[in-house]
């Protein structure tokens, strides 16, 4: 499969680096609040898979050999 239509090496390194910014936050977010219902922790598990679901994928693509 060809990558020529996929994101380039630096586009994948900014991704990266917002993915890994936005779990941070994330994580720094529920340390000083913690989980305070049911409709917080739905947030805390949909934005930890979103966000470590894209730093995974981006990981994945940087090292994968033969990537854009």
């Amino acid at each position: 499969m060809s990558g020529r239509f996929g994101p380039t090496r630096g586009e994948l390194k900014l991704r990266l680096a917002i993915s890994l910014a936005g779990l941070a936050l994330l994580i720094g977010a529920y340390a000083m609040n913690g989980i305070g219902g049911i409709a917080s922790l739905e947030i805390a598990i949909i934005g930890t898979a979103f966000f470590g679901g894209s730093a995974l994928w981006c990981l994945v693509r940087l090292l994968r050999k033969g990537a854009p």
